[in-house]
């Protein structure tokens, strides 16, 4: 029996209508499980803590081709500053809004869509699958990264993936990710004594503390790029002391920031040094001086070669568009996926991502679908068995 085609519009649009905000589902993953059982898909949902996750696959043979994406989406914000309501999905001359049409339910129904044209014409030499979680908008704990360590644990096989994150940057099929830096969010704490400022003996002032720390982090220059990556950058998010009295020396500083790294680095080699400087700012002062980090994601590069030509193949075959293989911007959960296979990213134009309006032309979430049925179809006429 030949899969029906399935339109990419109508199904983002039943998507929209489920406001899955991060951790909520509702509904969102039902949607997407309906329409792939119907196309013969065994569908498993994987439910990690409060999120639901789902991971489908069409025929047990290799090579295993497999689409990640995320029915979660961010907070509409100010309802009243949107044109349309965000979860209502209207179209207005030509064009989508909601929350999540381009970030990016848009792209997991172009995929689901382009699936069923391609099964409308038989069955791929080898494997789909898609991993669908609800977790990258969040914490990113109980999602991806879950759904990734059960499925290595369990042995599965994928050889490669297309994450849909909307990497087009001003027109469709201009970007292609095929690495990204990675990501420490770092938490540092002076604890000093309190008291009063013409007494200074009698407490321990942790602001100046603060203050040669953060100026030894900020004048290093971390690296000058790394092929196909750009520089490295630290930034300070945060300086807090919450003191309001001016003839009061505070008991404590802190600070939070943030380093995007490339392959010059590690997450722990940078924690550690992050640590050595805060030693050193630290010495001599009657208080302590404490640094938390956490790495969200390590830096990745998917080298050039078959799969990427093979994507960029089908982009320009069907937008007409040659597109450019970056690393630039910020984490998706193609950071995790990574552990599994290549992987690569390829979505709409992210412009309106997370904004009020969101939005995407319909039309380009039917040459998203294209390109995607292109690529399926390439993949198995170069890969499969």
């Amino acid at each position: 029996m030949r899969a029906s085609p399935i339109d990419p519009v109508s199904l983002t649009r039943d998507l929209i209508r489920r406001p899955s905000v991060t951790p909520a589902d509702a509904g969102a993953m039902a949607v997407v499980r309906r329409a792939l059982e119907g196309l013969g898909f065994a569908c498993r949902p994987m439910r990690f803590g409060e999120i639901e996750n789902l991971y489908a696959r069409l025929g047990e043979a290799r090579p295993n081709l497999c689409f990640a994406g995320h029915t979660d989406v961010v907070p509409p914000g100010d309802l009243a500053a949107w044109s349309r309501p965000p979860f209502e999905a209207a179209v207005d001359e030509g064009v989508l809004y909601g929350r999540g049409a381009v970030d990016m339910k848009g792209a997991v129904a172009a995929f689901v869509a382009a699936i069923s044209r391609v099964l409308g014409r038989g069955a791929p030499r080898g494997s789909i699958s898609l991993m669908i979680t609800g977790d990258e908008e969040g914490v990113a704990e109980h999602g991806t990264k879950a759904v990734v360590s059960a499925l290595a644990a369990e042995g599965e096989a994928i050889d490669h993936c297309i994450v849909g994150e909307p990497t087009s940057s001003a027109v469709l099929g201009d970007m292609i990710k095929i690495g990204r830096r990675g990501s420490l969010n770092a938490s540092v704490a002076v604890d000093g004594r309190q008291g009063h400022v013409a007494y200074p003996h009698r407490a321990a002032n942790p602001v100046p503390v603060m203050i040669r720390f953060l100026a030894s982090i900020q004048a290093r220059a971390l690296d000058e790029g790394f092929t196909g990556f750009q520089p490295s950058n630290l930034e300070m998010t945060s300086i807090d002391v919450g003191n309001p009295a001016a003839n009061v020396i505070p008991a404590q500083a802190t600070a939070k920031l943030n380093i995007r790294f490339n392959p010059s680095h590690t997450g722990a080699a940078l924690a550690a040094w992050l640590e050595d400087e805060a030693r050193t700012a630290a010495e001599g002062f009657a208080g302590r001086i404490a640094v938390t980090s956490k790495v969200s994601g390590e830096a990745f590069l998917t080298e050039p070669g078959a799969f990427t030509a093979l994507v960029a193949g089908a982009v320009a075959a069907v937008s007409g568009v040659a597109p450019e293989l970056s690393t630039t911007g910020g984490t998706s959960d193609a950071r995790f996926i990574r552990a599994l296979c290549p992987v690569v990213e390829f979505g709409l134009v992210g412009a309106t991502m997370h904004a009020v309006d969101e939005r995407a032309p319909a039309a380009e979430i039917h040459t998203l679908s294209a390109i995607y049925e292109r690529l399926i179809d390439d993949y198995f006429a170069t890969f499969g068995g």
